[in-house]
């Protein structure tokens, strides 16, 4: 009788041993998948420097950029498109481009944000999570500053209505699915192992590509290039320039999801890479016989932001200065050399500085990401198949953008008319579409 109880005691000890056990482990599960204040304090902060970027930032870059009688056209485009892509991004974009469900190149489900609560969670790169309202916040800023990049090729001429035509249709078939591509498990990017850290691909070379685009088939401006069309506030645009280079840091730093060592390897870089930018563009101006300008100044920090955008986190500092410092001499040459030699009329040259600087950062992120360069890189993809693969997502995202851009372009001529007539044009967009003036 006493070995029968000591035995099935045995049993019940072992028993409540596993349970105890199991219980633990789903305990620990449970506590791992409560988010991190500090991470979920450092998400909503880079949101809001994102917001940042958009307005003022980009309002006041783009604005002080074109004529005085443009100047707050340029600012409400810009805020406007921001709003739309933000009500489009919690009624589809945000399910379109992360999902439950999907394939390579868009997902589906949540819908208007069905399932999300203030309990549930988004994954970030290690075993951490953050608020899905927090993720979804962060990245329904990104949707709304890479339309208003665009807008860049475009200002001076078309119609306000053509421009939110345009914003919803481009969001819907453009980037709504490369972000999916890029960023979402199961994307055709991310599956093939493309490194963009903050947005090479979806922002930079999407926006500048399809601003090319949109601004050959918009056609020039009115006396373009014979009449001079000088920037009317170079202090504007100064301000503009500062406040974007305040908000990239929740733009790249922020996209590691978690504040970590991997952030601040993003916030250093975000640091010098532009810094060598900024040098080097005024640097390109003296070595082709101009003098060293406030506008260059402007441009190569620009420079420097987008070649760093993909490559934040993926290259070391060194490797970034060099980055930076290349994107912003072939830029020089894009904006100064190119443009002229074609004839576009780029006006504010986005794709100039987003959309070749985009792919400079792309691809130098696939060399420069290697540990014998100095990168974070394991070594475990050689260089040669990290680069080919960067290509290949720049490549594919250069033939998304254009044809989706064309498609929205022509569906908004087709709707609003797309461009302005010629008087409003010449007495300017500020009285003509809006009815006021930016100075009285």
């Amino acid at each position: 009788m006493i070995r029968k109880i000591l035995c099935g005691a045995g049993v019940l000890g072992t028993s409540m041993l596993a349970a105890t056990s199991a219980w633990a482990q789903e305990a620990a599960a449970a506590a791992a998948a409560v988010p991190n204040p500090g991470n979920n304090a450092w998400m909503m902060t880079s949101t809001l420097l994102v917001l940042l970027m958009i307005l003022p930032g980009l309002a006041l870059f783009y604005g002080g950029l074109t004529r005085s009688k443009n100047m707050l056209s340029t600012m409400t485009q810009i805020g406007a498109v921001a709003c739309l892509a933000m009500l489009l991004w919690v009624m589809y974009g945000y399910g379109m481009a992360f999902g439950p469900e999907g394939n390579a190149f868009i997902s589906w489900g949540k819908w208007f944000l069905a399932g999300v609560t203030s309990d549930s969670t988004a994954a970030t790169f290690s075993d951490e999570v953050i608020s899905e309202y927090v993720f979804i916040c962060f990245q329904m800023t990104f949707a709304a500053i890479t339309v208003a990049l665009v807008l860049g090729s475009t200002v001076e001429r078309i119609k306000f209505s053509a421009v939110m035509v345009f914003a919803a249709i481009w969001l819907t078939i453009v980037y709504f699915p490369i972000a999916h591509m890029v960023w979402a498990g199961g994307g055709l990017f991310f599956e093939m192992g493309a490194l963009d850290f903050a947005g090479g691909t979806v922002v930079h070379i999407n926006a500048g590509v399809s601003a090319l685009v949109a601004a050959l088939i918009l056609g020039k401006r009115r006396g373009y290039p014979h009449e001079p069309m000088p920037p009317h506030s170079m202090t504007l645009t100064m301000v503009g320039t500062g406040l974007l280079w305040v908000g990239w840091f929740g733009f790249n730093a922020g996209s590691e999801l978690e504040a970590d060592g991997t952030a601040g390897l993003a916030m250093i870089n975000t640091f010098v890479a532009t810094a060598a930018a900024g040098l080097f563009w005024m640097l390109a101006e003296r070595a082709a016989g101009h003098k060293a300008s406030a506008l260059g100044f402007c441009s190569g920090i620009i420079a420097g932001l987008v070649a760093v955008t993909p490559a934040a986190g993926n290259v070391g500092v060194f490797g970034a200065i060099v980055l930076g410092a290349l994107a912003s001499v072939i830029c020089f040459f894009a904006v100064s050399k190119l443009k002229p030699m074609f004839g576009y009329d780029d006006a504010l040259d986005a794709f100039g500085i987003h959309g070749i600087g985009g792919m400079i950062g792309a691809i130098g992120t696939g060399i420069l990401h290697d540990p014998s360069l100095g990168g974070p890189g394991d070594g475990s993809v050689s260089m040669g198949a990290q680069t080919l693969v960067q290509i290949q997502a720049v490549a594919t995202t250069i033939v998304w953008a254009a044809v989706g851009t064309a498609i929205a372009i022509y569906v908004a001529k087709l709707i609003t008319g797309l461009r302005v007539t010629p008087e409003v044009e010449l007495e300017g967009l500020d009285i003509g579409e809006h009815g006021e003036r930016a100075y009285n």
